[in-house]
């Protein structure tokens, strides 16, 4: 693998991880804006609301772990490469 490859590979990367945690982060932000608005509402259902808001936020978070294998796979076992 030449430099310049490399040099692309690696701005890639870091590029698509940005924007995949970019993405998580807003996401989660406006799922706990929901959740803290809907126990201020409704309290006795905070429990509930708790227990979605963690296992969306599991699913959240899952596409930045997805994101940062798909760029592991480019850094390190580039199928483009040859």
């Amino acid at each position: 693998m030449d430099s310049s490859a490399l040099g692309l590979t690696c701005l890639a990367a870091a590029i698509g991880m940005a924007i995949a945690a970019a993405g998580c982060g807003i996401g989660q932000g406006m799922g706990l804006k929901a959740a803290c608005e809907g126990t201020a509402r409704n309290p006795e259902a905070g429990g509930k609301i708790m227990v979605t808001l963690i296992l969306g936020l599991a699913f959240v978070e899952s596409l930045a772990i997805y994101a940062l294998v798909v760029n592991l796979i480019l850094l390190f076992a580039n199928p483009f490469m040859g």
